[in-house]
């Protein structure tokens, strides 16, 4: 009988020291602020990647897909959440993902577009492979920093740079100095990256509104078509604002962190000049009394820059928001994309 009982109790103590081990199987978190909110990141997260996986990208959402979203804005607005490891892990896995993806997918029409982090984009057609303000996190956080050798998998199998301005969550001076090793083109407005080596190597073409220029790549053995409009954030910082305009006669344009209110000069005459497919714009840029596909006239827009977890609470924008920002959806459709998504896009 006293064996029996021996035997219930150690089965039973080590049950329990492996729940306390194992933070899924914990019944309370008492005392462990920190650990809960994390296990709570972590199994809000777990259901985000599904509802994400059976409602992907798409102009009419389903309510899983808003519900979704919500959730990863719930998340991410704790002040903590950058330095949470379900935090970390989401983000590390939906790169990881989405770069296994690029590498992979061969695009026979139109254009396939994944969401990076914050504003940053990968746009693949038949002929050619562009980023946008490609960069691996945020700087100060080691732990939330794409590791080099799956960031140089993406570099490898991407023909172009583009980056619109100085800001670390838009500029990764690694990154650059990856694709010039490669002789592949990095285009930015003059002064990034000014006092390091890369800088002899980073091209600065002229910013003028509506100047079709060419891009060589040498490795595709072809030219790349673009304008660099000469934006703005605030009244000082240069942001390039890139239309690429590929060799399938597809055009997209990313907005970098264009906010000037003097630049409309330009922006409002940019459908007379060209019919522009993807707008790729910064969801915070917001005028009263305008909507954001004003001037750029595009078939889609697509946001970006939520979730920026380098920057405060407030400035860190939702998904939610975008929903007064963009409008009904009928002048200029919209949808709007989590870390690691894609969508095919074609005419």
């Amino acid at each position: 009988m006293k064996k029996h009982l021996s035997i219930l109790i150690i089965s039973y103590l080590l049950v329990l020291t492996s729940a306390a081990q194992d933070p899924d199987k914990k019944t309370d978190w008492w005392g462990n602020i920190d650990g809960y909110v994390n296990q709570q990141d972590k199994f809000t997260l777990a259901l985000v990647r599904q509802a994400l996986k059976e409602n992907p990208p798409a102009v009419d959402e389903t309510l899983a897909r808003k519900m979704a979203l919500l959730m990863i804005d719930n998340v991410m607005h704790e002040e903590k959440a950058p330095l949470r490891p379900a935090v970390q892990e989401f983000f590390h896995s939906r790169i990881a993902e989405a770069i296994d993806e690029i590498k992979s997918t061969r695009v026979e029409k139109g254009a396939m577009i994944w969401k990076m982090y914050d504003h940053a984009w990968i746009v693949k057609t038949p002929s050619v492979t562009i980023a946008f303000d490609l960069q691996r996190g945020i700087p100060n956080i080691p732990e939330f920093i794409t590791d080099k050798a799956k960031m140089k998998e993406l570099i490898d199998v991407t023909d172009i740079l583009f980056i619109s301005h100085y800001h670390g969550d838009h500029a990764d001076s690694w990154v650059a100095e990856q694709f010039i090793a490669q002789n592949k083109p990095v285009i930015t407005p003059p002064g990034i990256f000014e006092n390091l080596p890369v800088y002899s190597g980073i091209q600065h073409p002229e910013r003028i509104a509506h100047k079709v220029q060419e891009f060589e790549l040498p490795a595709k053995k072809m030219k790349l078509k673009a304008v660099i409009y000469p934006g703005h954030q605030g009244e000082k910082i240069l942001n390039n604002v890139a239309l690429v305009i590929t060799a399938e006669g597809l055009t997209f344009c990313h907005t970098g962190d264009q906010s000037y209110n003097q630049d409309f000069g330009w922006i409002d005459k940019i459908s007379d000049h060209f019919s522009l497919d993807v707008l790729l714009i910064n969801s915070w840029s917001f005028q009263q009394g305008r909507m954001p596909g004003d001037g750029y006239k595009p078939k889609l827009i697509i946001p970006g820059h939520e979730n920026e977890l380098a920057h405060t609470i407030d400035h860190r924008e939702p998904y939610w928001l975008n929903y007064n920002r963009l409008g009904d959806k009928t002048t200029y459709p919209w949808l709007q994309m989590a870390w690691g998504e894609k969508y095919h896009y074609f005419r």
